[in-house]
């Protein structure tokens, strides 16, 4: 299997509990202290129906479109991932703003490599962190993106033409 999202390992043990401790500023209506480089999603798990929670980073905050998109991490094996394929999302929250029941959508092929270049020019850094973290391509516009997956998430109802 070549390099990528696909093979990055899932944190655990310490690193987990660093990667999940936002939830905790979002249980205490906090969340705007993270402004909206952030956001904490509620969905509903897909083989048990219960409530389930992470926080995930903003790669875009696209106003015109009424959109914000997160992409994963570990691909198709998040379980958030496979839990909006086969359901819904409960809540959103980024900054002081809250949306119950949002609509997502799954990114295609060609926007998903265009907002990854976008990040990587606006966050070089950050880019350069997570490509060694989570064994992204250092060039996203012309490198293998892999499994990455990219949702993106607006009010139920949004009419585009605001």
């Amino acid at each position: 299997m070549p390099r990528g999202i696909s093979s990055a390992p899932r944190p655990h043990g310490f690193l987990r509990r660093v990667v999940r401790a936002p939830l905790w500023i979002y249980h205490r209506n906090l969340g705007f202290l993270l402004g909206k480089r952030f956001l904490y999603l509620a969905h509903q798990g897909r083989l048990s129906g219960l409530r389930r929670e992470t926080v995930l980073e903003v790669v875009k905050l696209d106003h015109e479109a009424g959109e914000v998109i997160v992409f994963s991490g570990w691909g198709n094996r998040a379980d958030w991932v496979k839990n909006l394929r086969a359901g819904r999302a409960l809540e959103l929250r980024i900054g002081h703003l809250r949306l119950l029941e949002p609509e997502h959508r799954f990114l295609p092929d060609e926007e998903r490599r265009a907002v990854l270049v976008e990040y990587k020019d606006a966050h070089p850094l950050a880019w350069r962190t997570l490509a060694r973290l989570l064994g992204l391509p250092k060039d996203p516009k012309n490198d293998d993106i892999g499994d990455l997956r990219a949702v993106a998430f607006r009010p139920s109802g949004w009419d585009q033409s605001h």
